[in-house]
């Protein structure tokens, strides 16, 4: 534990202020070969007020099984048909308590055990700050040790979002009451309601601030990587995303997106932060 997080604990203590709460909603469906390294990452941390919301979608392996043996961690644990991904987070957002909101998928898990930590006292040093958010990086499907590439926020400007770039979704954390005032994912979009979300509030003037820190560890695979067909579905829902919120573009500039990214890849890669 640093030198910030103990004074800013300290000072907490002594003016009886509570611990600023994080609500962690993971989302799942027959995920049991992975969901167990989810809930041993949330377990790990060592910032202890977290609410933990685990929304399953009516798992017919071992998944709901697995889960009930962390019931020392989850705070609240669902299991039923919903209508999608986006559906089982919007339930989870709704029913978090937390002053912070954040969504950990059910193959991916924290890079560290000190990153809520870090979460935290990114919102603290700003009370004018909304959300914070980070770099990811992948790994592959077998080993979340062996670390394939870094998806760096570092070059993320509101400007891209245009070419269809965005910050990574599994790192951003912003508080509740952003959702309260500018709503929930949209679930007429299949891939990118993600996308979706983040230009909306973004656009918006939500605050948000970057920490230059690893958070997550994303497995390989997904909805919205899975194949050509998927990329070019993603990137005309993309498109429609931008135009709903008002901001100008088109498919041509939505498809320079792999450029962009190859060159921050090329220009950025840097595996040795912590």
């Amino acid at each position: 534990m640093n030198v910030l997080t103990i004074l800013s604990y300290t000072f907490k203590f002594f003016w009886k202020q509570e611990l600023m709460k994080i609500s962690i909603i993971t989302v799942c469906f027959n995920s049991e070969n992975t969901i167990e390294d989810t809930l041993k990452s949330i377990q790990s941390q060592t910032y202890q007020n977290i609410e933990y919301i685990v929304i399953d979608g009516g798992s017919s392996d071992s998944t709901n099984e697995i889960i009930s043996r962390y019931d020392s961690i989850v705070s609240l644990h669902i299991s039923e048909k919903d209508r999608g991904l986006y559906d089982a987070m919007n339930k989870g957002i709704k029913l978090a308590t937390g002053d912070v909101v954040g969504i950990l998928n059910s193959d991916d898990v924290f890079h560290n055990d000190t990153v809520v930590e870090k979460i935290v006292l990114g919102f603290e040093v700003d009370d004018m700050i909304d959300a914070v958010y980070s770099d990811i990086v992948y790994t592959s499907h077998r080993c979340l040790d062996e670390i394939v590439r870094l998806y760096s926020s570092k070059f993320f400007t509101n400007k891209r979002i245009k070419y269809g770039l965005m910050l990574p979704h599994p790192s951003f954390y912003v508080k509740k009451t952003i959702f309260d005032k500018l709503g929930y994912y949209k679930l007429n979009y299949r891939v990118a309601a993600d996308f979706e979300l983040l230009a909306r509030f973004l656009v918006n003037n939500v605050v948000s601030k970057r920490l230059n820190i690893i958070s997550v560890r994303m497995r390989q695979g997904g909805v919205s990587s899975n194949g050509f067909l998927w990329r070019i579905h993603q990137n005309f829902e993309i498109v429609r995303a931008c135009k709903e919120n008002k901001i100008y573009t088109n498919i041509l500039l939505v498809s320079l997106k792999i450029p962009i990214k190859l060159f921050s890849y090329v220009t950025g890669y840097n595996l040795r932060r912590k």
